[in-house]
């Protein structure tokens, strides 16, 4: 069972601050960081460290060979990402203050041009899981492919947007959302979703699974950590329970392999760079009881 993900991939510029800006305050940073980010890419990094077979779907600059090579270290499959010579490739600048919290302006370059051909030779099975967001273009025509071919779609709202969202649900098998995310897509669609799932990410609250077509749902807790980076926290739940799903997990396992993952990888600096990997996540249960 592969895991494809048509996903962002973005270099991070990360400066550190003792508080995030007010409008119209300038701040000097305490520090700077380049990293590798974007939603895509962060899901695709934390989905493979969680031993899941994964190819990434997506483009970026015909310069910044790190960013393949950080992507093929963490055990991605990069064949599929297109090189672009006239674009850049997509970054984000990434305001960071002491308790964690973040702040985030993201240009989309490469991301948003991805060839009209690029998921036209991928040969979708009906065992395989296809990971979406909402910072690329094909999303919809991407989605429909795969389900055509019996894949399940499992797609992040996120940078949330009704129209885009409205797009590609009828395509879509489980839906992932924040808090803030689920809230605007029952009040644009009601509680009756077309979907066969709902991911909900909560924050310190944790995390819940609806099986819509069942009638089950179930709530992770999230586990205590003392955070010291948010960024790509829901990213790197999203891909290890993508990762889970795929391995053939329950919902609850693939929760609570999800909430240690994502307990660990906000007690370290960066975002697709963070994401810890199995070993780390089992470890970490077990000490967990």
């Amino acid at each position: 069972m592969t895991i494809y993900n048509l996903g962002s991939i973005n270099i991070d510029h990360v400066y550190r601050l003792p508080a995030l800006p007010r409008p119209g305050e300038t701040l000097h940073a305490q520090s700077y960081a380049q990293g590798l980010g974007g939603k895509g890419a962060n899901q695709s990094v934390a989905a493979a460290r969680a031993g899941a077979d994964v190819v990434h779907l997506g483009a970026m600059a015909a310069s910044d060979g790190w960013v393949l090579g950080r992507l093929a270290e963490a055990g991605v499959q990069t064949s599929a990402i297109a090189r672009l010579p006239d674009i850049a490739t997509g970054h984000a600048i990434i305001l960071v203050d002491t308790a964690g919290e973040n702040s985030i302006v993201l240009h989309g370059g490469a991301n948003l041009a991805l060839p009209a051909t690029l998921a036209s030779g991928i040969g979708f099975g009906p065992d395989d899981i296809l990971l979406m967001q909402n910072e690329t273009n094909l999303q919809a025509e991407t989605a429909a492919l795969a389900r055509r071919a019996g894949a399940r779609v499992i797609y992040s709202a996120a940078p949330f947007s009704i129209a885009a969202l409205r797009e590609v649900l009828p395509h879509v098998s489980i839906l992932s959302v924040n808090e803030i995310e689920a809230r605007d897509t029952f009040a644009a669609f009601g509680e009756d979703l077309p979907v066969e799932g709902l991911l909900v990410t909560r924050g310190a609250e944790g995390a819940e699974f609806r099986d819509l077509r069942g009638g089950q749902a179930w709530h992770q807790p999230a586990f205590a950590v003392e955070a010291v980076d948010t960024t790509g926290a829901g990213d790197c739940f999203t891909g290890w329970f993508a990762a889970g799903l795929a391995r053939g997990e329950n919902p609850p396992t693939a929760l609570r392999h999800a909430a240690a993952a994502a307990a660990l990888q906000v007690t370290r600096r960066g975002a697709g760079d963070a994401m810890p990997d199995r070993t780390e996540v089992l470890a970490f249960l077990k000490a967990h009881g």
